[in-house]
């Protein structure tokens, strides 16, 4: 298993992808057609960052940007399998994405709370 990238919700999208492009050298790619605007960057031909457009006003008038989830990647399907087989065992409520465009699969899960991690395997 792999640290596949993280997400953080960010307040000012524009000014955020412009230091992870300019000053850290990521480049912007290609993001599926979520409902909120975001952007991921690249490092290497890998989406390794993930930001979104916070949502909703911060108390007062302060920023309040936090990292949205983990996705860990599984090797390959067997893996994947014997990790549904695993959350079902241990009656652990989770939910799945299968995109039609045969990108890859995403769990959802949220181990206690305020806690949210993301399982993504290719599904070949």
């Amino acid at each position: 298993m792999q640290l596949d990238h993280a997400n953080i919700v960010v307040p000012d999208l524009e000014q955020t992808v412009g230091f992870f492009t300019e000053v850290l050298g990521l480049e912007k790619g290609h993001r599926p057609g979520f409902r909120l605007p975001g952007a991921w960057l690249y490092s290497q031909g890998r989406p390794l960052i993930h930001l979104s457009q916070g949502s909703g006003q911060s108390p007062a008038g302060t920023v309040s940007p936090r990292i949205d989830h983990i996705a860990l990647r599984v090797a390959d399907l067997d893996e994947w399998n014997a990790l549904l087989d695993r959350l079902e065992a241990h009656g652990i409520h989770y939910r799945i994405h299968t995109p039609d465009d045969g990108s890859d699969y995403q769990l959802w899960v949220s181990p206690a709370a305020g806690i949210t991690v993301e399982m993504i395997v290719t599904p070949l």
